[in-house]
């Protein structure tokens, strides 16, 4: 079983992942030799193994089943609708990991871009499921830097009637976690890791440079 805890300064709905198998993966997306194929891979994983944490509360509802053997009340999924929305572009990496363990899954996107002087995100695109105010959402993208394209992001989907929120990312700077969760504290934020800070440019140190360029080759 995967365990999260809570760490820095104890925020309710932060979790970071604890698993050796994702620390492992992890470490391996870091390393500069690790080419496109690998680290698309990787972030697939990951996204498998986060993602069997973030949804450890969907509800279930005991139905009949007909075994070889004779027949019984089992649980099943409670016929919870489901979203997954990736930050494009670098967000689209994890997607299909979490459509292994829930492949009904609807997968809407929102598109953004971080200014290269502000650092600020700028929307260009958002496209989310129908009914999307009865639906979980799983919010995913590889980095939580300054937290802005994240808190951008969860914005645009409660304007557009989202209320039920997940955050999922593979490793965070203490600066974007403590934004996003100071702008939503209501969205639980799942980590993979917590890195040390964000460096004159906004980007996480140590980090592993941009995931966008290294899941699609475009470095």
């Amino acid at each position: 079983m995967i365990t999260c805890k809570r760490k820095e300064k104890e925020m309710e709905n932060v979790f970071y992942m604890d698993h050796p198998l994702i620390q492992h993966k992890i470490s391996m997306l870091r390393a500069v030799q690790t080419g496109t194929n690998e680290f698309r891979k990787l972030v697939e994983e990951i996204a498998v193994l986060m993602a069997y944490e973030a949804l450890r509360d969907l509800p279930t509802e005991d139905v009949e089943i007909t075994t070889p053997l004779e027949t019984c009340m089992t649980p099943m999924l409670s016929g919870k609708k489901l979203a997954i929305v990736p930050i494009l572009r670098a967000g689209l990496g994890m997607v299909n990991g979490i459509l292994t363990l829930v492949p009904s899954a609807k997968v809407g996107h929102v598109g953004l871009y971080r200014d290269p002087v502000t650092h600020e995100p700028h929307e260009y695109y958002c496209k989310l499921p129908e009914a999307i105010g009865e639906r979980l959402i799983l919010v995913a993208d590889p980095m939580l830097a300054t937290g802005g394209s994240a808190e951008a992001a969860v914005d645009f989907i409660k304007q557009k009637g989202g209320t039920n929120i997940k955050f999922m990312c593979i490793i965070a700077a203490p600066e974007g976690v403590e934004r996003l969760h100071k702008k939503h504290p209501d969205v639980q934020i799942y980590c993979g890791h917590l890195d040390r800070c964000l460096n004159e440019n906004a980007y996480i140190c140590p980090g592993l440079g941009d995931a966008g360029d290294r899941i699609f080759g475009t470095k």
